[in-house]
């Protein structure tokens, strides 16, 4: 097989669509504070905030698995169609919300039409590909992320410093419509040719269970891993995934066939990609409130700082599938991942005056290294599949990388907050009420600096302090996950192929044409 004949103008359509998912969220990280403001904004408070974020992450874990499933039953174009249209529906009512709740409503929403649209772009992208080309693909699949996450926050930027904070949601709704036409134009469609009989208890259990975890992580990150709210549901949703895996085993139509995570290639490299998101997404949460409070750049200054992670990105992930070629998965994954570590590392020693070009170094640093490590980890999960299940694999990569990346802000921002709390004290006769506030994070402090008086700098200084130690623990937490990725690249995932030997994508759609 060579590919369908237009296969890189489809695999440009689905990076538009893949664009204007993950766009959403890097503008969003800019725009928080816009939207808090009671005068500009919403008036949203940090908790409002945070479910702004977490209700979009809560739907879209949650309902990923789901919709790969029924993506391969009843059509991959149309779930991307259906995702794009919802996303863009959900875009403008965000954009017009009224109110912090409909914001988290409407959020949700589109968390709804972006479980449809990302397992479909990169379900469509193994049917479409020849098994020669995927892993080419998926680079440049990969480095799409990389631009959004570049093009994001200095877009949110320059809207926000011309427009109204909703303009920020308002500019998908003319990508989602250019999306939805070039869709119609240039993807074909496919689906599985021979589904099985839809497993409704297990898409149910893994609905609740996913649902449960994340919220358990969210809330773990809000009120701290020891309240029972949090703890409970995490307990009770890892409780119902091992019900899954179980009911998943005995029948003969499963959802996921739990059986392939006994390739210890596909476990493998959902661990790695697990491992990574959790610690960079944790970096990326804790950075993004560095750049804008600490150092106390705008959304465009602090947003332009994000773009040479996402210039590594860009460059490099295209580039990984022939170092994989060369070297093998083992060792690219292996010296991908110890970059994003030494990325991460660096933030220990980043303080509250450090040479800004150092941060951006080390954004470009932490970008290469994690396009090296997401594009051949993906086309391992890919490649363990036969073609009319890519919507479940693409959904069980996509679901690990966003739940590790929701466990690793959940995580590290509860690091971050606690460390705070304890290292912030507040200056003398500062009214109770202020320091109280001040107390609960960084965003607090300077939002009540206004009502400290002459007791202000003091205050806002010990809250950078506070803040810059509390970040070094969290990176150094996250670089040790960073560093057990590593370790299981090395591990367990495969070395360098001998070059008369095909791909294992190769043998198996050669095993199904057979067929």
């Amino acid at each position: 097989m060579t590919g369908h004949p237009r296969r890189w103008a489809i695999l440009s359509v689905l990076v538009i669509s893949l664009l204007v998912v993950v766009l959403d969220n890097t503008v969003l990280n800019v725009a928080m504070r816009t939207i808090a403001d009671p005068e500009h904004g919403l008036g949203a408070s940090q908790s409002e905030l945070e479910w702004a974020i977490n209700s979009y992450t809560l739907v879209f874990a949650g309902l990923l698995f789901t919709a790969g499933i029924l993506a391969d039953r009843f059509g991959r174009r149309l779930s991307l169609v259906f995702g794009l249209i919802v996303f863009g529906l959900a875009s403008l009512f965000s954009a017009y919300a009224t109110s912090p709740d409909m914001l988290i409503a409407a959020r949700a929403v589109m968390g709804l039409g972006a479980a449809a649209v990302m397992p479909a772009t990169l379900s469509i992208i193994a049917n479409v590909f020849d098994p020669r080309e995927r892993a080419r693909a998926i680079g440049v699949w990969a480095g799409a992320v990389g631009l959004a996450v570049a093009i994001g926050p200095v877009l949110g930027g320059v809207l926000l410093e011309h427009f109204w904070w909703g303009s920020v949601f308002l500019i998908n709704v003319p990508i989602v419509i250019a999306g939805v036409a070039l869709v119609f134009i240039l993807v074909p469609e496919s689906r599985d040719p021979k589904p099985s009989r839809i497993d409704v208890l297990g898409v149910l259990l893994s609905i609740i269970g996913l649902t449960l975890i994340t919220y358990g992580v969210i809330k773990g990150g809000e009120d701290g891993f020891g309240e029972p709210l949090a703890w409970g549901t995490l307990g009770g949703g890892l409780l119902v995934m091992v019900a899954f895996i179980l009911y998943e085993r005995r029948i003969s139509f499963p959802s996921l066939d739990v059986r392939l995570f006994s390739n210890r290639q596909f476990s493998a490299s959902t661990g790695i990609i697990g491992l990574v998101f959790f610690a960079a997404m944790g970096s990326m949460f804790f950075g993004a409130f560095y750049l804008q409070m600490v150092r106390g750049y705008g959304p465009l200054m602090s947003g332009a700082l994000f773009v040479p992670f996402a210039l590594g990105q860009m460059v490099f992930a295209p580039l990984s599938s022939n170092m994989v070629k060369k070297f093998g998965p083992k060792a690219v994954s292996t010296v991908g991942l110890i970059l994003v570590a030494g990325a991460l590392a660096t933030w220990v020693f980043i303080g509250t005056d450090t040479p800004i070009w150092v941060v951006a170094l080390t954004f470009f640093v932490q970008g290469v290294g994690m396009a090296n490590v997401m594009p051949p980890a993906t086309e391992a999960i890919m490649s363990a599949l036969p073609r009319e299940k890519a919507g479940v694999g693409s959904a069980v990569s996509n679901t690990i990388r966003q739940l590790g990346g929701a466990l690793g802000v959940a995580v590290l921002g509860a690091v971050v907050s606690s460390v705070y709390r304890e290292n912030l004290t507040a200056p003398a006769g500062l009214p109770d009420a202020v320091a109280d506030q001040a107390r609960e994070s960084i965003a607090g402090a300077y939002a009540v600096a206004g009502q400290a008086g002459q007791a202000a700098p003091a205050l806002l200084t010990g809250a950078n302090d506070a803040f810059v130690t509390a970040m070094h623990y969290a990176s150094a937490g996250s670089t040790v996950f960073a560093l057990l990725g590593a370790l299981v690249a090395v591990l367990f995932l495969p070395g360098k192929r001998p070059s008369s030997a095909p791909a294992p994508a190769a043998v198996e759609d050669a095993a199904l044409v057979d067929a």
